[in-house]
């Protein structure tokens, strides 16, 4: 706590992973004998249906993971505050065998708001919002064969305000997430996300 406005929150892990979790991918190829001279056979490989197929796998080697995350909290007035995080996430996979990892989460992230609370409205009744822009770099989503690829960089707006009506012990509360309906993906493969109103 810092000039009793400014709160800071800040952690740092560092994982080391013995027997890490992690995939293989292989290919299915059917094959055929055909003999190309009398009393000599050779293998020859079909194109046509080859499947590809993924299993899990432990890592014969260490694999180590880092990150740390800072958040702060301003509030600059008595009802009034600004936020704000950030975290990096990082998995060192300097190895050498051909695991794939499927870590699928975005290197560097970050969220900045501002936000009221029970700021008095009309004697005894209060109001209180929230407005927070999130944004999400882009990182490789490592699923099954077909389901892996790039999940790009994107950015959500969420938003709320609420009324709280003591006498009648209620809040009314209205907002969104992704307020401005920018479709996205989370996953590779997955359906886009939209605007959820409530």
């Amino acid at each position: 706590t810092l000039f009793e406005k400014l709160f800071v929150d800040a952690s740092y892990y560092y994982n080391i992973y013995n027997d890490f979790i992690g995939y293989q991918i292989g290919v299915k190829v059917p094959t055929a004998r055909v003999e190309l001279f009398p009393g000599f056979f050779d293998t020859i490989r079909q194109i046509s249906n080859i499947q590809a197929y993924r299993i899990a796998a432990n890592s014969d080697q260490i694999v180590n993971s880092q990150g740390f995350a800072i958040g702060l909290n301003y509030y600059f007035s008595k009802f009034y505050s600004l936020n704000g995080n950030y975290s990096y996430n990082n998995l060192v996979t300097n190895v050498n065998d051909d695991i794939v990892p499927a870590f699928n989460t975005p290197r560097n992230k970050y969220n900045i708001g501002i936000s009221g609370r029970d700021i008095p409205i009309s004697g005894i009744n209060t109001l209180g919002f929230n407005v927070n822009y999130k944004w999400i770099e882009g990182f490789i989503f490592e699923g099954s064969p077909q389901f892996t690829g790039l999940v790009p960089t994107y950015d959500l707006v969420d938003a709320q305000v609420n009324y709280t009506l003591p006498k009648q012990n209620l809040t009314v509360k209205v907002g969104a997430s992704n307020l401005l309906n920018n479709l996205q993906f989370q996953t590779y493969g997955g359906p886009r996300i939209g605007r959820m109103a409530y």
